[in-house]
């Protein structure tokens, strides 16, 4: 009799068609930068309504470029929430700003609009909101927030492609917006992403930007008005990304059948506080429990361990920002995000992608169940 196969938190969905292409890319002689990349930025734009869009090596570089065609620097503060992965922090500080984090919604665990304006001071240039788990930030809010104070917006929607706020698709409408294709988002490129911007002067620069600030004249000459970095996509990253978008309506439908399934399946005896039930806007991109730690006598690595030794991978996403040693040494410190910090302490991410089945959510449920029952105080 064969062993439980082991179920990992996230899987990505690549057909048959997209490696015949990539293999076909490989043969081709050209790999970076190329037609591919082109056509993939063309379909992305269409997604989004006709806006300009280029392609990134990540959804990283994506947030980098749009706080430099921002001109953000030293001295300069970017509003963000802790509760997201280090990138979001990150890139705001290695230009030279300061990242001021402001405090979640419990509900929502996306960031408090309404805690904004006390982080507002005389060096605010922008806000930069992430949509936690694939669940916007409603856009008619933070454009509102944003207009009042004279703020860029950079929206992190590495999570959320696919998902609408108020039934308007992110990316389709609003300042600068970023997106992910890492290996676990709802589509992928195995590592890239995209920045889509407002106009084709932004986008022209954002294109300089991703190779060195570099320009040629159409004698080859080369020029370079401001220093930038490497962040361009290859051709074979893009070609898995046209695939991955013509798919990527199934895979979200797919992904709201398995976190209704989870809804129903979970059984509320457990204490676990649950996500939002947003199927009307959220894509589903993660599907987040807080367990009771004060009611377990284990602790959150114990439970992961315990999943995993029945064969199911549980991620932790995330830990909250401003309390990792770096952030600290910047003045933050414990208490500053209280919500953010009890989120980020008790957050486990269940297993969801698209070729899960029914039956998967069930195996998860029951062990989850019988981990949580077995360490009650």
């Amino acid at each position: 009799m064969s062993a439980t196969p082991f179920l990992p938190f996230t899987r990505p969905s690549i057909d048959e068609a997209t490696v015949s292409g990539v293999a076909e890319v490989l043969r081709s002689g050209w790999l970076t930068t190329g037609t591919h990349c082109r056509a993939f930025e063309a379909a992305l734009s269409a997604y989004f309504g006709g806006r300009p869009v280029r392609v990134t090596n990540s959804g990283t570089a994506a947030l980098e470029l749009g706080l430099a065609l921002c001109d953000i620097g030293p001295g300069d503060e970017v509003i963000t929430t802790p509760l997201t992965w280090a990138a979001t922090g990150n890139v705001i500080a290695r230009r030279g700003a300061r990242p001021v984090f402001v405090d979640v919604d419990r509900r929502t665990r996306n960031i408090d609009l309404a805690r904004a304006e006390d982080a507002i001071s005389p060096s605010t240039r922008a806000i930069m909101p992430v949509d936690l788990a694939g669940l916007p930030v409603g856009r008619e809010a933070l454009y509102d927030f944003a207009s009042s104070y004279n703020l860029r917006v950079i929206e992190d929607a590495a999570q959320s492609m696919g998902a609408n706020s108020n039934g308007r698709r992110i990316g389709s409408a609003g300042d600068l917006v970023s997106f992910s294709f890492h290996a676990n988002k709802n589509m992928t490129c195995g590592e890239g992403g995209c920045l889509v911007v407002s106009n084709e002067a932004e986008a022209a620069r954002c294109e300089r930007l991703r190779l060195q600030g570099m320009t040629r004249d159409a004698d080859m000459n080369m020029e370079i008005e401001e220093i930038s970095g490497k962040f361009n996509m290859t051709d074979i990253a893009a070609r898995i990304g046209l695939g991955q978008l013509s798919a990527l309506d199934g895979f979200n439908a797919r992904r709201h059948e398995l976190a209704r399934r989870y809804f129903t399946t979970l059984e509320p005896s457990l204490g676990l506080e649950m996500p939002v039930a947003d199927f009307e806007q959220s894509n589903w991109h993660m599907f987040q429990v807080l367990l009771p730690l004060e009611k377990l006598m284990i602790s959150r690595g114990e439970f992961i361990r315990r999943m995993l030794a029945l064969g199911i991978g549980i991620g932790v996403h995330y830990p909250v920002t401003h309390l990792f040693a770096a952030y600290r040494r910047l003045g933050w410190k414990d208490g500053d995000c209280p919500h953010a910090e009890r989120i980020g302490a008790r957050t486990v991410t269940l297993p969801l992608f698209p070729a899960m089945t029914d039956a998967d959510v069930k195996r998860v449920c029951e062990s989850l169940a019988m981990v949580v029952r077995e360490a009650a105080r």
